[in-house]
């Protein structure tokens, strides 16, 4: 495939997700464009013709008899989705699934069986790619604050949680020990994904809190109060602990000779402020005068989540095209759900969960 080539993209879904990877694409005319999206409801197709300006297709086949797209996303339901996975494989189609790519284990571990040796499925596995946990995880490989040993989390559930768990103390597919308890709390929430709710009568919200011991000795803390991500009154928390220093969000502590320790933060660098004509956007996040991070993205005004769907729907492209890595495989999305369920389970059962070894396991 030539670089002038642009990527034909198809989309299996019209939830808000799938409409998010819609909207997304456009700003990439050049790269790639929506060739078609499919939903089994009529009406649902009429309004995303009319909205978004796209074939819109009753199934898979229909799609992929008229467009032939260089790969197609999935964004539909737990359930729904390994199948769709599994139709798209077998005809050859390269697969960005959304997370997680089946319901439980014994739906992933079919759908591993199935499509895992084809290694045409990634999943959209985001979180690592926001502004925020790239520079930490940059500020982590190289080095400032030692060898990770482990690793707190309290921000985002269950799989994505642990994908940034296992990024953050560089561990694989090792077996994990995982014991969790459940509390209880009043909480208003004035916000969701739809935006603000206006309600403010407090709710019982759930908090659960879990420990997870790798083997060779990493581990983690997961704290998540249900709707935590998009609660304005909850904030995101990460602290990663190495062997000469720690990062608290964004304050770096670390040892750098026998009787020095500096402290410093990372930094955000916006435009758009007071006298800067450059337009609201995220330059850059640095330490200590240094970048960390920069946005690859300057000039499109993207949120971070934006800017990490992005990276990823790029990463993508890059990797259909023979051009990149494997943006996120199978293999480390059914390791992070399996790690989640794992919470799940030891936080319904109040016992020791140990994580099987997987098929998947590499």
């Amino acid at each position: 495939m030539s670089e002038v080539d642009q990527l034909r993209v198809g989309v299996v879904g019209a939830g808000w997700r799938g409409q998010y990877f819609i909207k997304l694409i456009s700003h990439f005319p050049e790269l790639m464009e929506c060739v078609g999206v499919v939903s089994r409801r009529d009406s649902v197709r009429r309004e995303l013709a009319e909205r978004w300006q796209v074939p819109v297709f009753a199934n898979i086949a229909e799609l992929l008899s008229a467009r032939s797209p260089h790969f197609v996303i999935t964004s539909v339901s737990w359930e729904a989705n390994p199948g769709l996975v599994e139709e798209l494989v077998d005809r050859g189609v390269p697969v960005l699934s959304e997370t997680p790519p089946a319901p439980d284990l014994l739906r992933l571990r079919e759908l591993w069986q199935r499509v895992g040796s084809s290694e045409l499925v990634q999943v959209a596995e985001q979180y690592a790619l926001m502004p925020t946990h790239a520079a930490r995880l940059a500020a982590v490989r190289q080095g400032l604050i030692g060898e990770i040993s482990s690793v707190q989390v309290s921000s985002t559930h269950l799989y994505h949680a642990a994908s940034l768990i296992r990024r953050y103390l560089g561990v694989g597919f090792e077996l994990v020990a995982v014991s969790a308890r459940r509390f209880k709390g009043a909480l208003i929430d004035p916000s969701n994904r739809s935006g603000w709710t206006h309600d403010p009568v407090p709710k019982q919200a759930t908090t659960t809190i879990a420990t997870l011991e790798f083997d060779g000795g990493r581990s983690a803390v997961y704290d998540f109060t249900d709707n935590q991500s998009r609660n304005h009154l909850r904030s995101r928390r990460l602290l990663v602990r190495g062997s000469v220093g720690e990062i608290n969000d964004d304050r770096v502590v670390r040892l750098v000779d026998a009787e020095t320790i500096l402290k410093s933060s990372i930094v955000r660098h916006q435009t758009g402020y007071e006298l800067d004509h450059e337009g609201f956007d995220t330059a850059h996040l640095s330490l200590d005068g240094t970048a960390l991070w920069r946005n690859p993205f300057l000039g499109q005004r993207f949120n971070d989540e934006d800017i990490a769907m992005s990276a990823t729907l790029l990463a993508m492209a890059e990797w259909v095209r023979g051009e990149g890595a494997p943006p996120y495989p199978l293999a480390e999305a059914a390791q992070d759900h399996l790690i989640g369920l794992a919470i799940e389970q030891a936080a319904d059962e109040q016992r020791l969960v140990t994580t099987s070894q997987e098929a998947w396991r590499r």
